[in-house]
């Protein structure tokens, strides 16, 4: 038998996902090949705990190879240009082509797109920036701390909602809440809308039992970090004493300059099988653009990446052997909401329902947050620790009454 390789470009949740399910459904003689620039994978979504000094960055870090099936030909590269008829993609290691290519670059984040952003932000969504607010709360004596969502659109919807309730929990602990205040700002009409109002109502009411003040169609022109305040498109200003920010992100370079691109920049794909225009090619993850029912995008979250690689690996092993591939992606996601003081909410919900999707938020609770901890641990700990983590995770979703899969 000749052969054949599926080139999987990008390391993150999706791509790390599709390349060791490939590499379990595929025979030896096929090759899996994984393109990634970093050496180390980070665990995006304790950057949260980092920012308010409850984590190291070595703990939500590990090598990426760790991480893979011991069979995948990791590749430390940046892609810079990708040939989606040739399936063929340049990288500063060189040239490298598949019979399948998987894109799964991620989203980066859009520094530059909001003036004065960069010298103004705390910006968690980077380990560098999260260590930093850290330090930064280590010298905060009190006064205004604001968390502004710059601009769309942004990964992780929950994130600057936890952000504030973290902030929120941190102050409490030293003491300094009495003399602070707290306001979120967002150019979104409610927190996470995609959810529906009824979701956005739950997160508010989250905030508002904190003494936190949300500020929606907070549209946000410019930050003057010499003056600590933030300017907005009516006017209007806000001044702040420390500012966690939450920056807004945009397709990597590579897709954005390839015939993958839509008109946004992100991929479009189909929503059950995640194929691009292009054939054998497709795309996964926080790079692509799903249109929902509803006419929303699906949100960018390692759960659906997750979820999404897991599809495409089965739909991919199936198409190279010459079987019809059954596997669809349904649209199904979750996402913990840290809440303070080791509580956690909990979302769960259908995305692809008719006409919005259709979800719940579970109230916070220490069980929610230690569900979060095993998580994290699944993903990021040592072997043993991880399959352990697994089994206890997947042992209490079932108790729940839901199904995770790791």
């Amino acid at each position: 038998m000749a052969t054949r390789t599926v080139l999987v470009l990008g390391g993150g949740v999706g791509g790390l996902v599709t390349a060791n399910e490939l590499r379990r459904r595929l025979p030896p003689s096929d090759r899996v090949v994984l393109v990634e620039r970093e050496q180390r994978h980070l665990f995006q979504p304790s950057l949260l705990w980092l920012m308010v000094g409850r984590r190291r960055r070595e703990r939500i870090e590990r090598p990426l190879r760790e991480l893979l099936a011991r069979d995948v030909e990791l590749v430390q590269a940046e892609v810079r240009s990708i040939d989606p008829t040739a399936c063929r993609a340049e990288t500063t290691a060189g040239v490298f082509a598949g019979d399948v290519l998987v894109v799964a670059l991620g989203a980066e984040p859009d520094r530059e797109a909001v003036p004065g952003y960069r010298e103004a932000a705390l910006d968690f969504f980077s380990p560098d920036g999260a260590a930093a607010c850290a330090r930064a709360l280590e010298a905060f004596g009190g006064g205004r701390v604001a968390v502004t969502v710059a601009a769309l659109p942004y990964k992780c919807p929950a994130a600057p909602y936890e952000a504030a309730l973290l902030l929120d929990d941190e102050l409490r602990r030293r003491g300094l809440r009495e003399r602070s205040e707290i306001d979120v700002y967002s150019p979104e009409p409610a927190p996470m809308p995609v959810a529906g109002p009824a979701m956005g109502a739950a997160v508010v009411g989250l905030l508002e039992a904190k003494g936190i003040r949300f500020h929606p169609g907070s549209r946000i022109e410019r930050f003057e970090p010499g003056g600590h305040e933030i300017v907005f498109a009516d006017g209007s200003r806000a001044g702040y004493d420390l500012l966690a920010g939450v920056p807004p992100h945009r397709a990597p370079a590579a897709v954005r300059e390839s015939p993958l691109a839509g008109e946004t920049g992100w991929i479009p794909v189909d929503r059950g099988t995640l194929e691009t225009r292009h054939e054998r090619v497709h795309g996964i993850g926080d790079v692509t653009t799903i249109t929902l029912p509803n006419g929303k995008p699906l949100p960018r979250a390692g759960v659906f990446a997750h979820g999404e690689g897991l599809v495409v690996a089965s739909r991919v092993a199936a198409a190279l052997d010459g079987r019809e591939a059954g596997d669809t992606f349904g649209g199904t996601g979750y996402c913990w909401v840290e809440a303070g003081a080791g509580r956690a909410a909990f979302a769960v919900g259908e995305f692809f329902a008719d006409p919005d999707p259709t979800l719940a938020l579970r109230a916070p609770g220490r069980a929610w947050h230690a569900g979060k901890v095993l998580f994290e641990r699944s993903w990021i700990g040592g072997r043993l620790e991880r399959r352990l983590a697994r089994a206890g995770l997947i042992a209490g979703a079932r108790l729940a009454g839901y199904r995770v899969t790791l």
